[in-house]
């Protein structure tokens, strides 16, 4: 499985494209802003979009993608997100006002965009991958995932969303076989309190997360989300705390982060 790292920043500048995945070039996970360095043709060949909340940084490029292919496609582009979400992004993205409502035109019949709603524990079959929906926690109705493709033994691409403390994740994903987890760590320390009141992540409270791997576990943590003003800052506090965690005689995390434009396998 070929994951394309079109955004993994939490907000935008130069070189910072906000939370888009692009896995084995059909399947989209979140719609943030780097989608736009798709071309065209990259684009027309996404048939299904997974949202994890409603969140701006998440769904930016979404209705401009669509209006940039749809009516170079034969199929709609299925939208696969929360009902909350759904209701979101009709209310407030796709009413007429923000932009065109694509569920409707060019046709109800035939239109360019259809969403299809899921749920917490929800497992789906898309583009021969399985798909299964995990909690969040975040300060609007939102889900993670895990996506691997199908077989006896799947193992799993996990990404947590926007998540503050959420030990029902970890429960989770501590059953699956996982071959990579992406989680966000959006503050530095200095803004641990903006953190926990936004319900996103910090290194302190990464930390307390990591102290709820399997024992056993053995996969990269990919670092994604971070402020563009804070990723140095932010990378350097991680490090100390995964130093502080081997020299407490906790096991060190493989822990990395990622940039956009990376490519990852698994």
């Amino acid at each position: 499985m070929k994951i394309r790292v079109l955004g993994c920043s939490g907000a935008i500048a130069k070189g910072c494209k906000t939370t888009s995945f692009l896995i084995d070039d059909r399947l989209l996970v979140d719609a943030g802003t780097g989608v736009g360095d798709l071309s065209l043709a990259d684009m027309a060949q996404i048939d299904d979009v997974l949202i994890t909340h409603a969140h701006l940084d998440h769904v930016a490029a979404l209705p401009l993608m669509l209006d940039a292919v749809a009516s170079s496609r034969q199929q709609p582009v299925r939208v696969h997100a929360l009902p909350e979400t759904i209701q979101a992004l009709k209310t407030h993205i796709f009413n007429n006002t923000i932009w065109p409502d694509f569920s409707v035109i060019p046709t109800v019949e035939h239109p360019f965009l259809v969403f299809k709603p899921l749920s917490e524990g929800d497992v789906l079959m898309l583009e021969g991958k399985r798909i299964e929906v995990l909690p969040a926690v975040h300060t609007v109705p939102a889900v993670a995932y895990a996506i691997a493709q199908v077989s006896e033994q799947p193992i799993h691409w996990v990404f947590s969303g926007d998540t503050g403390h959420n030990p029902a994740f970890w429960q989770r994903i501590n059953a699956m076989q996982v071959g990579m987890l992406v989680i966000e760590t959006a503050f530095s320390e200095r803004e641990s309190a903006l953190a926990e009141r936004s319900l996103h992540l910090c290194p302190s409270t990464l930390a307390r997360q990591l102290d709820l791997m399997a024992p056993d576990a053995d996969y990269p943590v990919l670092i994604t989300h971070t402020k563009p003003a804070e990723t140095e800052l932010i990378m350097t506090e991680i490090a100390h705390i995964n130093h502080v965690r081997e020299v407490q005689g906790k096991r060190q995390v493989r822990i990395g982060w990622l940039a956009t434009g990376q490519e990852l396998h698994l």
